[in-house]
């Protein structure tokens, strides 16, 4: 139905500066990253990464709680982001871990120093031991899979290329329980890994070589049951499903996995026992994690929020927290209970928290679902409601990705000063099964625009806001839909806030790096890269637009917004662009973030009126 407004379950309601205090950005500006928790093999301790202040380390706790310390004496390693990973595993007796950092393999033993592993001078990424520890394979410069022969905590051997060099992508390898097949992902341009992804096996006696996928579908995570049987996830019944060799571990229309945007994503972890198998489902952008019993089919609910980076050992289930009320946290679950009382919730332990403690002194918002009809689609979107008449429209970036209702500092600190916040999920947004997915396949810059501005104009019906207290923000993909926006549905927003944009997709297309060298061949496709740019309408914006972009952005060049800058200001337009020297695809400077969040604040209240 139009207009269908769904509460999220636990929301604090809407904003009132009685309430608390506005969010200071020091808060922002400060806590930790965390990523890629990971039990011992003995389930004594869990390892994760962490990364603050330009610096990166792993970090053991014990499982069952106590202080952290430090575990890595050598170079910093190398993170994944969020949910992905892809720096370390655990050496299957324990005794320590191998890691990636400066593009080599390093092992770091639980008693010494780092002991540097590999030197092919690339960039290795996801390690993983065979069970038995007589070798290691990983990823090499996101295109090969090489098998490193082991002798106890020391290298026996000079490492051996295993893939035939016949993928661009090769990703995540897997090495099965017998220690006989190891497994990837692999793709190849044009297709994105969520286009057409297959599983790549291989066997480690013959080298013989096979590749499988469903048809019209992309397979991400292979891996292994404990038994040995295949799993991985893909979408061939039009979602993202864990699937357990041939069938479905439960076929539902909700996604279990993101898209493959970098290595490391484990949504999904098999009991030791193969009994149970635990999954992250995201429900209309709402993060929760069940466990399915396999012989009989039952589904427990183990926790809401947004949950990645799961291993389990023993009675113990681990993984990366977060939620809209929740700052990301690395948590263990005791699944004990799965067997002393069915379909009990399990208890819940927190070991390790990233942001800063004083996060907790503020009533953090939990956003409202929206759906509206536009033709035969439906759209999708969240609403962190303040209440005030004021709406920022939030655009995520990809655009094949999707900004859940997780841990945001971004919109809580704009919702505690009075602002609506809405989330859109434009078509090509991931989460909505596949075909929503790749409805922007030939549209981008147009399908999304449009999408976008049927949104904002449902939230002005509503009486959220109307147009001159209405702003449109967003970043990368999302820039470019804010920039069309602005010169496609005019009068529909007071201003528009861009950081590193993109607006020529033709430029893109030449120059941007190696892993989205070939998106524009899907998302423009035979359509026409000078009608989607909005480069080529930006004379058009009239509305006063706020853009960011940094000096060293391999991903969107900032000529990119030159351009639209020297475009708008031919035309009468009002452009400021804001050039961060040594930033790249988003700032990481504090006092670079310190300035957006001020020149955007200012920039908001000269452009905006409150909406009565």
């Amino acid at each position: 139905m139009a207009g269908d407004v769904v509460p999220g379950t636990g929301s604090p309601g809407p904003y009132s500066p009685g309430m608390d205090a506005p969010i200071p950005i020091e808060l922002l500006l400060a806590g930790r990253d965390l990523t890629e928790p990971k039990l011992s093999p003995d389930g004594a301790f869990v390892a994760f990464v962490e990364r603050w202040r330009g610096a990166a380390s792993i970090v053991i706790v014990p499982t069952v709680g106590g202080p952290e310390r430090l575990l890595t004496a050598g170079p910093d390693p190398s993170p994944g982001r969020g949910l992905g990973g892809g720096c370390f595993d655990w050496h299957p007796d324990g005794t320590g871990i191998v890691y990636c950092a400066a593009g080599e393999l390093w092992f770091q033993t639980m008693t010494g120093g780092a002991q540097q592993w590999t030197s092919l001078g690339g960039d290795a990424r996801a390690p993983a031991f065979a069970p038995d520890g007589s070798f290691l394979v990983f990823a090499l410069d996101e295109g090969q899979v090489w098998r490193l022969p082991l002798d106890g905590e020391s290298v026996a051997g000079d490492p051996v290329r295993l893939d035939d060099g016949a993928d661009e992508f090769c990703f995540d390898p897997a090495v099965a329980p017998c220690a006989s097949t190891v497994v990837w992902q692999a793709w190849n341009p044009p297709a994105m890994p969520w286009d057409a992804a297959f599983v790549v096996t291989t066997n480690a006696a013959t080298g013989a070589i096979e590749r499988w996928r469903p048809p019209g579908a992309a397979v991400q995570q292979p891996g292994f049951m404990p038994d040995g049987t295949g799993v991985c996830v893909h979408d061939a019944s039009g979602w993202l499903n864990v699937h357990i060799g041939d069938d479905p571990l439960l076929a539902e229309p909700f996604e279990h996995a993101g898209p493959t945007w970098g290595m490391g994503q484990r949504s999904f972890v098999p009991s030791p026992d193969g009994r149970h198998v635990a999954f992250c489902r995201n429900e209309r952008g709402f993060g929760r994690l069940c466990v399915v019993e396999l012989t009989t089919g039952t589904v427990t609910d183990v926790g809401r929020g947004g949950h990645g980076q799961l291993t389990w050992r023993g009675a113990d289930l681990v993984a990366l927290r977060t939620g809209a009320v929740t700052p990301t946290q690395v948590v263990r679950y005791d699944m004990a209970a799965l067997d002393d009382s069915p379909g009990t919730k399990p208890p819940r332990t927190v070991l390790a928290v990233g942001p800063p403690f004083g996060w907790s002194g503020h009533g953090l918002p939990e956003p409202q679902l929206i759906d509206v009809a536009r033709g035969d689609t439906t759209l999708h979107a969240r609403r962190y409601a303040a209440g005030s008449g004021r709406l920022l429209c939030w655009v995520h970036g990809g655009p094949t990705d999707q900004w859940q209702a997780d841990f945001r500092p971004r919109i809580a600190y704009w919702w505690s000063r009075g602002w609506d916040v809405l989330v859109v999920d434009p078509r090509g947004t991931t989460g909505h099964g596949r075909a929503y997915q790749q409805a922007l396949n030939g549209q981008w810059g147009r399908l999304d625009v449009d999408d976008t501005a049927a949104l904002i104009a449902h939230a002005h019906v509503a009486g959220w806001a109307g147009p001159e207290s209405t702003a449109i923000i967003g970043g990368s993909s999302g820039g470019l839909t804010v920039l069309g926006l602005l010169a496609d549905h005019p009068g529909l927003v007071a201003c528009g806030v861009a950081s590193y944009p993109v607006s020529d997709l033709a430029a893109l297309a030449e120059a941007t790096h190696r892993f989205e060298a070939h998106y524009t061949d899907t998302l423009v496709g035979s359509s026409s890269f000078e009608v989607l740019s909005p480069i080529n309408r930006a004379d058009r914006i009239s509305a006063p637009l706020l853009m960011f972009h940094g000096t060293d952005d391999d991903v969107v060049p900032l000529a990119q917004s030159e351009s639209v800058a020297a475009a708008m200001r031919s035309a009468g337009g009002s452009v400021e662009l804001v050039v961060y020297e040594g930033e790249g695809h988003g700032f990481r400077d504090p006092a670079n973030v310190r300035d957006e969040y001020e020149r955007t604040e200012r920039f908001l209240a000269g452009s905006v009126t409150p909406w009565q």
